[in-house]
C-alpha cells in the first residue's frame, strides 16, 4: 500500500479529546475511538477494459463497501468493535449481500486471549469464538502525531487468509481446488501473507485496536494492511454514558476455520449449481 494514497485521511482529522485521568487508578476507565477505512477499488484484468467513466460509476455503486466508520468501545482488558450501519449510495437501502462477507460485530478480550465475532451468513447467525489472531510487532522508532497524540511505528505480517477468515475469494477457492488435486510434493506451496503497518499511542495505555489488530504497548489509532487504512478520527475517554462492553450472544458456534470451511463449502455449491443450470 502506498503511503501517500491515504494521505488525504489527515484532512479529516478533527482533533482528538483526552479527558485528565490517571489510568491505572481508574477502575471504571473507559474509552470510545471512531474509526474511518479507506479501501482501494481493485479491478484487475476486468480495470483494462473499462473506461475511466465506467470505473467511477463502479466506485460510486461500491463506496459503501470501500468506505466505512466504526466505533471501537474499550476499557483496560475489553473491546467491541462494530460497524456503523450504512445506507447503499444508489438504492438507499443497507448493503444486506455484502454483509455476507463483512467483518461482524467483534468481541476481543486481551486478558484471557479470547475472540468472540459474530457473522451473518445468507439469513444465519453465527458466532465465531477463538484465540485472539496471533501477531507478532516489530516496535520501531520512527513517530508522528495524530490528532493530539504522539504514536509510534510497528510493523508485522500476517497470513492473508488468517486476516480475511471471514471473508471469500474466488481466488482462494480456486487455489483450494488445485491443492486438492495436487500431490504431496506440493504441500510446501509458498503463503500469502499481508504487510501490516500500525501506528499506537502510548499516551493510551491500552492493548486493543481496530478490528482484529491488538497487542501494542498503546491503542492503535492507525493501521495499513493490503488496499485498507483504517484511521481514528475521535477519542473520548471517559464518556458519560457508559456503555456496557459484553460479547454477542446469538448464532450457531464455529471457531475461525470452521467458519472459513463452511462459507468456502457454500460457495462452492452455489457454483456448481449454476453451473448445472
Amino acid at each position: 500500500m502506498k503511503r501517500y494514497f491515504f494521505n488525504f485521511f489527515y484532512f479529516l482529522l478533527i482533533p482528538l479529546i483526552l479527558s485528565n485521568v490517571i489510568f491505572d487508578e481508574d477502575i471504571d476507565f473507559q474509552g470510545q475511538a471512531v474509526y474511518i477505512s479507506k479501501s482501494r477499488l481493485e479491478l484487475g484484468r476486468w480495470g483494462a477494459r473499462m473506461s475511466e467513466a465506467q470505473k467511477k460509476d463502479i466506485a460510486i455503486r461500491l463506496k459503501n463497501r470501500l468506505e466505512k466508520e466504526f466505533i471501537l468501545t474499550f476499557n483496560k482488558e475489553e473491546s467491541l468493535f462494530v460497524e456503523e450501519e450504512q445506507l447503499d449510495a444508489i438504492s438507499g437501502a443497507t448493503d444486506s449481500w455484502g454483509k455476507n462477507f463483512a467483518a461482524g460485530e467483534n468481541y476481543k478480550n486481551v486478558k484471557i486471549n479470547s475472540q468472540i465475532q459474530q457473522q451473518e451468513f445468507y439469513g444465519k447467525k453465527f458466532l465465531v469464538k477463538d484465540n485472539l489472531q496471533e501477531i507478532n510487532w516489530t516496535l520501531e522508532s520512527a513517530s508522528k502525531k495524530i490528532g493530539n497524540y504522539n504514536c509510534y511505528k510497528a510493523t508485522t505480517f500476517i497470513p492473508t487468509e488468517d486476516l480475511l477468515w471471514y471473508s471469500f475469494s474466488w481466488s482462494r477457492m480456486r487455489s483450494n481446488d488445485d491443492s486438492g488435486s495436487s500431490t504431496d510434493n506440493d504441500s510446501d506451496s509458498q503463503v500469502e501473507v499481508t504487510q501490516v503497518e500500525a501506528w499506537y499511542t502510548p499516551e493510551i495505555p491500552v492493548r486493543h485496536g481496530p478490528s482484529d489488530y491488538w497487542g501494542l504497548p498503546g491503542l492503535i489509532l492507525e493501521v495499513s494492511a493490503g488496499e485498507t487504512t483504517m484511521l481514528c478520527t475521535k477519542i473520548v475517554i471517559n464518556p458519560s454514558n457508559k456503555i456496557k462492553i459484553e460479547g454477542p450472544k446469538k448464532g450457531t458456534v464455529l471457531n475461525k476455520r470452521g467458519y472459513q470451511d463452511l462459507i468456502q463449502n457454500k460457495m462452492v455449491e452455489f457454483r456448481n449449481n449454476r453451473m448445472r443450470r
